[in-house]
């Protein structure tokens, strides 16, 4: 067996290669953080068109969803208060707004509107319950809206859910 004193003690890496390990993985840290943000901020970049010599100095009208009124458009439904299925005597109001690609007449929003609350009515309260719960919501609400609309209807935006 081999004395107490005769066993040295491990000693780790000098503070110089620890102080050159930090300076090395920081120097990659910013590198790797000044090439991803250059990376981002030219995705986001616009793309330059070339222009015709015969369309140089002349002003061209917009395209057809650049001009207003033809493009995304944002309706407000009005508000949906109904009991739903269970438990007895639970009500929740919804406030809804639907998002097209182009201006569409009132009475699909009105169509729209009957839908959703018809789906509402058919909830139950441990199905809207937690996140997961609200995302499955509002994938059936789109759902119902896009059916109703024949797609025109790309989005619907819960702007207020309360159950009482």
């Amino acid at each position: 067996m081999a004395n107490i004193e005769q066993v040295q003690p491990r000693k780790g890496p000098s503070p110089v290669i620890q102080a050159g390990m930090l300076l090395l993985v920081t120097a990659a840290a910013i590198g790797v953080g000044w090439m991803s943000g250059g990376y981002l901020k030219g995705v986001g970049a616009p793309a330059s068109v070339p222009v015709a010599p015969e369309n140089e100095g002349k002003i061209m009208q917009p395209a057809a969803a650049e001009q207003p009124g033809l493009g995304p458009m944002l309706v407000v439904l009005a508000p949906i208060t109904t009991n739903i299925a269970s438990p007895a005597g639970t009500w929740i109001r919804m406030e809804v707004s639907v998002v097209y690609d182009a201006p569409q007449p009132q009475a699909m929003s009105d169509d729209i509107h009957q839908d959703l609350l018809a789906l509402v009515r058919t909830l139950k309260m441990h199905q809207i319950e937690g996140a997961s719960g609200y995302q499955h919501l509002k994938a059936d609400l789109e759902e119902r809206a896009a059916i109703r609309s024949q797609g025109h209807a790309k989005q619907v935006l819960i702007r207020t859910l309360l159950p009482e």
